[in-house]
């Protein structure tokens, strides 16, 4: 069990969180809940600190120790907790998980709209180097990993052409949904069957001949 020092709070690698002695809910709540609110209040997360999140939460911070690592760590989880879960694969076609993964992006990009506390999370995230290059391990890399494996999918199921670069396909995949999420604010995301649309226009492009 890490021990209760100022160090532990900074310096040290984001790794992934304990798995030691069963978690107590409550607590995981309460934690989860004292780094939500106090964003909301105007705290950035340069400024958040285990000490701090520790006294709003009610908990000592050793039992914030024992669930992860460091800030950084806890951090990662709070943002993941607050944007919209990952589908499931339905088992189905190549065509139908490709959809399903273009409007998760789409669902996300209205929650990052309407909840900003996760919008500010996201923007201030990339001014902590340590704390950016988690999320884009822990969280970003293996959504990507999942969309280059419907790639994969769909040209072995003949919808899309096998002599295009995997990495080029991801990106002509996410971009446009991506583009519209993050970079046009004013983008409509509200369409339902915007995914679909997308999804079947490049599928179109780029079957084979």
């Amino acid at each position: 069990m890490r021990t209760d020092t100022p160090s532990a709070d900074t310096g040290q690698p984001c790794a992934a969180v304990r798995r030691g002695r069963p978690r107590s809910e409550a607590a995981e709540q309460a934690i989860f809940s004292a780094v939500e609110e106090m964003m909301a209040a105007g705290t950035t997360l340069s400024e958040l600190t285990i000490e701090g999140i520790a006294t709003a939460a009610g908990v000592g911070k050793a039992t914030i120790y024992r669930r992860w690592p460091n800030k950084e760590a806890l951090l990662v989880d709070v943002v993941g907790r607050l944007e919209v879960p990952v589908p499931e694969s339905s088992g189905g076609s190549a065509r139908d998980d490709l959809i399903e993964m273009i409007d998760y992006v789409r669902r996300r990009g209205l929650a990052k709209r309407t909840r900003w506390v996760l919008k500010a999370a996201l923007g201030q995230m990339q001014t902590l180097p340590e704390l950016y290059a988690a999320y884009q391990e822990r969280v970003i890399k293996p959504r990507r990993e999942a969309g280059l494996h419907l790639i994969r999918q769909a040209v072995a199921e003949g919808l899309i052409r096998d002599d295009l670069d995997l990495d080029l396909l991801g990106d002509l995949l996410m971009g446009p949904i991506l583009y519209r999420s993050i970079l046009w604010d004013d983008s409509d995301l509200e369409d339902p069957d915007l995914a679909r649309k997308m999804v079947d226009a490049l599928l179109d492009g780029l079957a084979p001949r």
